[in-house]
């Protein structure tokens, strides 16, 4: 049996459910599961359905669900399986190694096209797995032209998603709304406090019980976007800065691992400033 996958959002109506099954049933599918949730405050429904199927058209599908669903309705089928990305670094390793092993050894739902770094740090690295690295440095030139530098390699390889694994420079609302949607970033879970440098040093002298990580769509409101993913992890008196920073740096890289899982196998939907999540 071939599998499909159907992803809708549009406004919620009475029925819904319904509606989409039977059109589904139309076409000789056969739901095999179905996640679904009402946004009330929003009025938006979302649903993710896997179906078993032997043949239909896809456009036919498609125009059929349109003409039986709200005005300005969502729905993508059969999205590609095999995401592409961009990943752009600073000089910290620990994401970036870990996302390259896992496109190595190919459980990372996505293929790595590139890795774009504005210091020249991590190009060993990425030389070692075989995936092409570009130093682009952000040093003597303007926001502007260090950016459309940026641009012009991400628009090259055309990727699905730009993940900023550990990129510690603030992009312009020119540059985000180019790939709005399609931009993650990770960061500490300090934020709103222990802004700027040495933000675990700061935690370590407040005496914080707790550390973590938040993974989120980027937005122009800076690390304010629709968080995916958020995992935290106990701390107590007997760790040092050096102890918080190496358990900080594990967590973000099993909080972004995860939040690119869920985006790359299409189980992230966005509503507003919040995320709707089929695990």
């Amino acid at each position: 049996m071939n599998k499909t996958l159907v992803l809708i959002q549009c406004r919620d109506e009475l029925g819904l459910v319904a509606i989409i099954s039977k059109v589904l049933v139309n076409h000789q599918l056969n739901i095999t599961a179905m996640r679904e949730f009402v946004d009330e405050i929003a009025n938006q429904f979302f649903a993710r359905i896997e179906c078993d199927g032997l043949s239909f058209d896809q456009n036919n599908l498609n125009t059929e669900l349109r003409s039986v669903l709200p005005e300005y309705s969502e729905v993508i089928i059969n999205p590609k399986a095999e995401k592409r990305i961009v990943i752009m670094v600073t000089k910290e390793y620990h994401c970036l190694g870990d996302a390259l092993i896992r496109n190595y050894f190919s459980t990372l739902n996505a293929s790595v096209c590139c890795v774009i770094g504005n210091y020249d740090t991590l190009r060993e690295l990425t030389k070692k797995y075989e995936v092409p690295f570009y130093h682009v440095s952000h040093e003597n030139k303007t926001k502007l032209v260090f950016e459309e530098e940026i641009k012009k390699i991400v628009n090259e390889y055309e990727p699905d998603y730009v993940v900023l694994a550990k990129f510690m420079r603030i992009l312009s609302p020119e540059f985000v709304s180019q790939y709005e949607g399609r931009l993650i970033n990770i960061h500490h879970s300090f934020l709103p406090a222990f802004i700027g440098a040495s933000p675990y040093r700061k935690a370590f002298e407040r005496g914080v019980k707790l550390i973590g990580a938040t993974a989120h769509y980027v937005t122009n409101d800076l690390d304010e976007g629709p968080i995916i993913v958020q995992q935290t992890i106990p701390v107590n008196h007997t760790f040092t800065v050096s102890d918080m920073v190496i358990s900080g740096k594990e967590i973000e890289k099993s909080v972004l691992n995860k939040a690119m899982q869920l985006v790359f196998q299409d189980r992230v939907f966005r509503s507003g400033n919040k995320t709707i999540i089929f695990e």
